[in-house]
C-alpha cells in the first residue's frame, strides 16, 4: 500500500512552534470562539472529550452547549514528530480538531483514526485553513521571488479545498457528514505583521521541500512593497483573505437519522405542490 506524500515537516512545525517572541494569536482565538458558539447549539452531553490545537494550553478547557458544561482534555497539535496524538481508541464522544489538519500528511488516514478513537454516535469536529487562505501573500511572495532570484519557490503551504474536504468524512467512515466554509477578510498592521501571525501558528514555511536558504531582508521587503500595492487600504493597513473549513461527522450508530429508501415516499411530489392529477 503506497504512503501518501510527505509535504510537510511535522518537526519543523513543532520547531517554529517553540521558537515564536509570543503566543498571541488572532485566527487561533477567532476558530475557537466559532468552535464554542457551534457547540453551543448541541443539545447533547458530552462526558469525554478531547481538543487538539496548537498552543492548547492557551485556550479554554471548558465550554458549554445547549444541554450543559463540556470538559475538554487537551492535546497539543504539532507536539513533536508524530502527526497523531497519543489517544487510546473507542474512548471519547467528542474530539475537537483545530487548525491541524491543514498541516497533516495523510488527512483521509489521520481522520480514520481519530474516528477510531470515538465511541458510537460519537462528533468529530474540524476547522482546518482552506484553499483560498492567504492568496494574497501568495502571490507577494511570487512577485517578489520573481524580481529578487528570477524564480519561484513554494513560500506558503498548499491547502484543502472546501470541494474535496466533504468526502473526507464519508472516506473516514463517518454518518451525517457537514462541510462548509467561514471566510473572513483580516486586517493588519503590514504583511510583515500577518507573516508573524502565520508564524505564530507555527505555519511559518512548514514544508518539507521548502527553500533552504532563510528568506533575505530583501525579498521579504519586496514581498511587503507587492503586498501593499495589491491589498493595501487607505489608512495603510492591509487585507488578507482566511478561510475556515468546517467538518462535523458522527460515528454510525442505530439511533441516528437515515435516509429512506429509494422508492419509499407515500407522497407524491406533484401532490405536495398542488399539481395531481
Amino acid at each position: 500500500m503506497s504512503q501518501p506524500p510527505r509535504l510537510f515537516d511535522a518537526t519543523q512545525i513543532a520547531r517554529n512552534l517553540r521558537r515564536r517572541p509570543n503566543r498571541d494569536n488572532f485566527v487561533r482565538d477567532l476558530v475557537f470562539d466559532d468552535m464554542a458558539d457551534r457547540l453551543g447549539a448541541h443539545r447533547r452531553d458530552f462526558t469525554d472529550a478531547v481538543l487538539i490545537a496548537p498552543d492548547v494550553d492557551l485556550l479554554p478547557h471548558e465550554v458549554n452547549t445547549a444541554s450543559g458544561r463540556v470538559s475538554f482534555r487537551p492535546v497539543q497539535a504539532f507536539g513533536g514528530p508524530d502527526e497523531f496524538p497519543d489517544l487510546p481508541e473507542g474512548s471519547f464522544d467528542l474530539i475537537v480538531s483545530l487548525l491541524h489538519l491543514q498541516a497533516v500528511n495523510d488527512v483521509p488516514g489521520h481522520m480514520a483514526r481519530l474516528r477510531a478513537r470515538l465511541r458510537p454516535d460519537g462528533l468529530l469536529l474540524v476547522a482546518m485553513i482552506g484553499g483560498e487562505s492567504f492568496t494574497e501573500l501568495r502571490e507577494a511572495f511570487l512577485a517578489a521571488d520573481s524580481l529578487v532570484s528570477g524564480g519561484a519557490s513554494a513560500r506558503v503551504a498548499p491547502m484543502a479545498q472546501v470541494r474535496d474536504a466533504g468526502g473526507l468524512l464519508q472516506r473516514a467512515g463517518f454518518a451525517l457528514p457537514v462541510a462548509d466554509v467561514e471566510t473572513h477578510t483580516v486586517r493588519y498592521a503590514n504583511a510583515l505583521a500577518l507573516m508573524a501571525e502565520l508564524k505564530a501558528l507555527g505555519a511559518a514555511n512548514p514544508l518539507v521541500d521548502r527553500p533552504k536558504r532563510f528568506a533575505t531582508r530583501t525579498l521579504l521587503t519586496e514581498a511587503a512593497s507587492a503586498y501593499q500595492q495589491a491589498a493595501g487600504d487607505a489608512d495603510g493597513r492591509v487585507r488578507a483573505t482566511l478561510e475556515i473549513i468546517w467538518l462535523a461527522g458522527w460515528v454510525p450508530h442505530e439511533s441516528q437519522q437515515k435516509p429512506l429508501r429509494p422508492g419509499s415516499a407515500t407522497v407524491r411530489l406533484g401532490d405536495l405542490l398542488g399539481k395531481g392529477e
